[in-house]
C-alpha cells in the first residue's frame, strides 16, 4: 500500500529569492482548508531553515522535506 501524501495545492518557487518562497507559502496556507496539504517546492537554499520553522510558529504540520539536489520538496498541513 502507498502511503504517500498527495498534496492538495502545490506552490513552485523554483527560481524565486529568500526570503519570497518563504513568505509566498504563509500568503497561501490560510486560504487552504482544514486538513488539505501544501506542497511547496523550492530551490532556495534559506528555505530549509525558513519555511519549516515559519510554518510551524503559524500553527501548521510540516508533513515531509525531500531534498533532491537543489529542489527541495515541503508537505504542509493546515
Amino acid at each position: 500500500m502507498n502511503n504517500e501524501m498527495t498534496p492538495d495545492y502545490r506552490l513552485d518557487l523554483q527560481g524565486e529569492p529568500c526570503p519570497y518562497p518563504a513568505i509566498k507559502t504563509l500568503e497561501v496556507l490560510p486560504d487552504l482548508k482544514k486538513g488539505e496539504i501544501l506542497e511547496v517546492i523550492s530551490d532556495c537554499p534559506q528555505s530549509i531553515n525558513n519555511i519549516p520553522v515559519d510554518a510551524k510558529n503559524h500553527g501548521y504540520e510540516v508533513l515531509k522535506i525531500e531534498q533532491y539536489g537543489p529542489t527541495i520538496r515541503y508537505l504542509i498541513r493546515k
